[in-house]
């Protein structure tokens, strides 16, 4: 019976930690997504991207955005995310799906290297499909399922690296293969394809 009550606080516990980050990593998101550039084309392009295969379909992210901080001038948190498309321009319109993943080391400092799941219990990565009736969100809080990112360099002026793995509907069940991500992002700048 102690083992059922421990496993039970766990799930209680690890559910609330996800509703938190979900609910922070939304709110970063979307508060960020705001920008003067209407979405119209240009021949500058930058060096800038985050982009991935998403269930084999190749998406170079919109309105992608890496930010991170901490204490002592170290990076105990970073979010990177994107959406698959442009903004809505009218009213009823819904959001275009975003893909995001985050990373917590309160205490400590994120740094170049490999971050995967479920070995990192402060990470999670979300696919979100926004529709009429609400957002159908897949990610890596719950089960087993690997989503691993390669962190090339990392540092208050941006980051670079590359990630792939498997988020899952826990309603459904139905999982989404993320391949071929790749991201270059500065710091607390939103860039656009």
């Amino acid at each position: 019976m102690k083992n059922k009550n421990i496993t039970h606080s766990l799930v209680v516990k690890s559910t609330k930690v996800v509703k938190q980050l979900f609910f922070a990593s939304a709110f970063i998101l979307l508060f960020s997504a705001c920008s003067s550039d209407d979405g119209g084309g240009s021949d500058n392009k930058s060096d800038y991207y985050f982009r991935a295969s998403v269930d084999g379909r190749k998406i170079d992210f919109r309105t992608a955005k890496f930010q991170g901080g901490g204490n002592d001038n170290r990076l105990e948190m970073i979010i990177l995310g994107g959406f698959d498309g442009p903004h809505p321009t009218k009213a009823g319109e819904v959001m275009p799906p975003s893909l995001d993943f985050e990373i917590w080391r309160l205490g400590g400092n994120i740094t170049a290297g490999t971050y995967s799941t479920p070995a990192e219990q402060e990470m999670i990565a979300r696919y979100a499909i926004q529709t009429d009736n609400g957002t159908i969100l897949y990610n890596t809080a719950i089960g087993d399922d690997l989503f691993t990112v390669k962190i090339e360099s990392i540092s208050e002026a941006g980051i670079k690296g590359t990630f792939s793995g498997t988020v899952r509907n826990v309603s459904t069940g139905h999982t989404i293969s993320i391949t071929e991500g790749a991201f270059n992002l500065p710091h607390d700048e939103i860039v656009n394809p």
